[in-house]
């Protein structure tokens, strides 16, 4: 029973890659779809941490698209009925709490979880261009390529889209403030940032985090008065400290050895550090032997550095408290945010959110069940599997894990694919407040539209750095994950 998943992934991955689910029939009134594949493949299961778990950590990256498999067929998330999903999109403008038991013995039965499937499926996004796909933006030109854009050379049409834009931007924030909404993401075609409200990450206070950035980016900012810090380059200095301080001892002596080897005329490296570094070969008395870059060398060398940065996740910039409104005010009058040139030219950027907002427009994930077989000794088994396409927020993967938990009874796994310009959002931000309890949060953020589980989960501080995950398995109501 033990035989690899891998392959079945592979294959289903071969067979979807390239082919968008297609749209379900006007008579299934739905976006559930449902083709019934016979495929008969060997199976096997990936390598897991040892460590199972009653929740996994909250994964702030978007994912582009989940793959489900189980013993157990999915039928229950077929063909929905049309009360059903006007049920399911009752629930979710209601924000309704729905808790279903630890096991459904009939989940086709069960009208309650397949109106909770459908609610899970929700998301919010602006602008809505039903014949241009908005998401994921970053590196999308080839997929906008040659679809209509009347905009593109209309200033005037230009404006009115950014103007539009502006006040659904506004909107969101505005409710995130009044914690109504638990966060949102502004997808342009550079960077995306992530907005939370205060309560989640255990911060006591709005952030934002933005990646990738720039120099351009990060000098802009500063010019705006927007503090913020690069979390990612902090850690790894104070990293570097503490190693210097574990290993001063050993480069005392090491220091000694070079200043004597000099003496008989070795010359030393010329150093990678600014000219503070070399304060402690004063203290050694060796410091005129020693050849230390001028100003313009260390102004140069900082310039790189900074500049090697941009693009990678090290560039990550986190904005707090008040600044994130000077941000706000600063997207909103970036020329830059928008694409000058290509097939994204004077397309405003893409805001996704879990709860509706002005200017937004409701969209479904894509869902579909395909059946296979798998190959276990001489015999073939079933094994089934449930797929969703689509921009997956944090609060969508937990509140399908928690339904799947019941439907499957406990037992599923998935490959989680990660956009990965957002993977660098599950860094921890630095000085979190560990204080913040689940009763202060549940207390702040009674009504900003999530599940009180799924709540729970995204106000712990964040544990996968810079990693997002990929698989995600359940074995007796227990998880456990890869990332």
């Amino acid at each position: 029973r033990c035989i690899l998943r891998s392959s079945f992934i592979q294959l289903l991955e071969a067979v979807g890659e390239d082919k968008p689910a297609r749209r379900a029939e006007p008579s299934e009134r739905s976006n559930i779809l449902t083709p019934a594949d016979d495929l008969h493949l060997p199976v096997a299961v990936p390598e897991v941490p040892s460590s199972p778990r009653h929740e996994f950590p909250a994964d702030w990256s978007i994912k582009t698209r989940l793959l489900f498999t189980s013993s157990q067929p999915f039928t229950w998330a077929e063909h929905l009925k049309a009360q059903e999903e006007a049920q399911g999109f009752a629930q979710h403008c209601r924000a309704t709490e729905t808790n279903l038991p630890q096991s459904i013995q009939e989940p086709k039965l069960s009208t309650e979880l397949r109106c909770a499937f459908q609610q899970s499926l929700v998301y919010w996004l602006h602008p809505s261009l039903p014949w241009l796909q908005l998401f994921p933006r970053i590196g999308a030109d080839r997929k906008i390529a040659g679809k209509a854009s009347p905009w593109s050379q209309d200033e005037a049409l230009q404006q009115v889209l950014m103007s539009d834009w502006s006040v659904s931007f506004t909107s969101l924030y505005n409710l995130l403030k009044a914690k109504l909404c638990p966060y949102f993401y502004v997808c342009t075609y550079q960077f995306t940032v992530l907005f939370r409200a205060a309560g989640l990450v255990g911060s006591d206070v709005i952030t934002a985090v933005i990646s990738p950035t720039t120099r351009g980016l990060r000098e802009a900012m500063r010019n705006e008065g927007i503090e913020f810090s690069l979390p990612l380059v902090e850690e790894c200095r104070t990293r570097k400290q503490k190693n210097s301080e574990v290993n001063l001892e050993t480069e005392v002596a090491n220091s000694l050895e070079v200043g004597n080897s000099m003496e008989d005329g070795e010359e030393p490296a010329p150093s990678d550090d600014d000219d503070e570094s070399f304060s402690w070969l004063e203290e050694m008395g060796v410091q005129d032997k020693v050849k230390k870059p001028d100003a313009i060398s260390i102004k140069l060398r900082k310039e790189k550095h900074e500049v090697q940065m941009d693009h990678k996740p090290e560039s990550l910039a986190l904005v707090k408290g008040t600044n994130t409104f000077t941000l706000l005010n600063f997207l909103i009058n970036c020329k830059s945010l928008v694409a000058a040139a290509g097939p994204q030219t004077g397309l405003p950027p893409t805001l996704l959110s879990p709860v509706a907002f002005r200017g937004g427009t409701m969209q479904t994930l894509k869902a579909r069940s395909i059946n296979a077989k798998a190959r276990v000794h001489l015999a073939y088994e079933d094994i089934f599997s449930l797929e969703i396409v689509g921009p997956v927020m944090p609060h969508s993967l937990h509140s399908l894990t928690m339904l799947l938990k019941s439907a499957q009874r406990g037992a599923f796994s998935a490959v989680l694919y990660t956009h990965e310009p957002t993977a660098v959002f599950n860094t921890g931000l630095d000085n979190a407040s560990p204080a913040l309890n689940k009763e202060t949060i549940r207390k702040d953020l009674p009504t900003c539209g999530l599940h009180p589980k799924t709540l729970d989960q995204l106000s712990q501080s964040p544990t996968l750095g810079k990693s997002s995950i990929r698989f995600l398995e359940m074995k007796d109501y227990a998880y456990t994950w890869k990332s």
